[in-house]
């Protein structure tokens, strides 16, 4: 099939939909950042490109009628996201999910293929989503949709999204969905998952331990969550900033984990394997034990009802920020790099070489926060291709 990638980031839908065979012919992202790096990853040279959808034309759109099988598009979470205020089709992000509905309008696509937070589900008591459907069907779509975690498609994070399909009643009535939920995790296990520690000179730098955790989900804070290591982690200390001393107690918090910073961050005396570290949360103990491998999630650091901040061997969802960590073998805590964050959302190293010849560490952490999980898209991708083979021998 040929497709169209709105909202395309850096292009987590097109990698997965062209591994399984799929073709682009154009791409549309706002995000100038997002796009150096899209381009960088991929050769768009003679395909059609646009920045803001809200300033294309329906005549612009009309063009590829007839070009495009398929619209692909992870439109904007922020305004369903439980970490957002959630304010849906009051918030502008959320109104460019009709702008995604005019250009299906005008292209007449056999399929739409978009993404969302899990959220968006029961936003609003449900009436967001019932207006999405609503949308859809009075645009001649039959939806379907599943809500799929990223650790079941070979990547060491939890990260939950609801994909929805459009189908054409004009052209097809095949079902995509349901996909299975067997575990799969962990071809990216081991050292594979984690990589080097900043080359440049800044921040964490030297050899990084291997780890078969699945992280916690990346934030688009850019790297500059607390990190703190002690016996009982308090993530409320995020006010606390030391200067001067490079080297903590094993009772003292560690230093805030940044990018720029260029001191290692380690404990002085090594707690001994059995305890492990421990992580305060709301749970009957009041704490998580953490252990080589896992993953720890400090966002959000003042709440007083988080809990599942440890990642047992399986990352927690990555968002837009870094607030996230893994234990190493020696029981400290240090930050994820943007090499790993992009492993974890599936992106083949190429990929992460291309696009950190042209983007900071900042925006190279935001955009895999905000990136489709590759693995994911190539399943869609697989299913998609086998109803259109179906299709062409009928």
């Amino acid at each position: 099939m040929y497709f169209f990638d709105l909202f395309a980031g850096i292009g987590g839908f097109r990698l997965g939909l062209e591994q399984a065979g799929h073709i682009c012919v154009g791409f549309c992202e706002i995000d100038r950042f997002a796009r150096n790096s899209y381009q960088a990853i991929f050769d768009t040279e003679g395909e059609v490109e646009y920045h803001d959808i809200r300033k294309i034309s329906n005549h612009a759109f009309r063009k590829l009628r007839g070009k495009v099988d398929l619209i692909c598009g992870g439109f904007p979470c922020q305004a369903f996201s439980l970490a957002g205020r959630r304010l849906g089709f009051e918030d502008t992000r959320g109104t460019l999910f009709f702008e995604i509905a005019r250009a299906a309008q005008q292209i007449q696509p056999q399929f739409l293929l978009l993404e969302n937070v899990k959220g968006l589900l029961n936003h609003d008591q449900g009436r967001t989503f019932r207006i999405i459907l609503s949308t859809l069907n009075e645009l001649g779509y039959d939806a379907e949709w599943q809500v799929l975690d990223s650790k079941y498609f070979g990547v060491p994070q939890h990260r939950e999204r609801v994909y929805i399909i459009g189908r054409s009643r004009r052209r097809s009535r095949q079902f995509l969905f349901p996909i299975g939920r067997k575990s799969k995790v962990s071809p990216l296990s081991g050292s594979k998952c984690m990589g080097n520690i900043n080359p440049s000179g800044y921040g964490l730098n030297g050899k990084v331990y291997s780890s078969s955790a699945i992280s916690p989900t990346l934030t688009t804070n850019k790297g500059e969550g607390v990190k703190i290591a002690y016996p009982i982690l308090t993530p409320e200390r995020i006010e606390k900033r030391q200067k001067g001393r490079r080297v903590k107690q094993e009772s003292e918090p560690m230093f805030t984990l940044t990018s720029q910073d260029r001191h290692g961050v380690v404990l002085e005396k090594r707690l001994p394997p059995s305890r492990g570290v421990y992580v305060r949360s709301n749970t009957n103990k009041g704490f998580e034990a953490a252990f080589e491998g896992d993953s720890v999630n400090f966002a959000y650091p003042s709440s007083k009802v988080r809990r599942g901040r440890v990642g047992k061997q399986v990352a927690q969802t990555i968002v837009t920020g870094n607030s996230l960590g893994v234990v190493t073998n020696q029981l400290q805590i240090r930050k994820l790099t943007p090499r790993e964050c992009f492993r974890l959302q599936g992106f083949p190293d190429w990929a992460f070489n291309r696009a950190s010849r042209v983007t900071s560490n900042s925006q190279l952490y935001k955009q895999a926060g905000n990136a489709v999980t590759v693995p994911v898209a190539f399943e869609i991708g697989k299913r998609l291709a086998a109803i259109e083979k179906e299709g062409e021998s009928e």
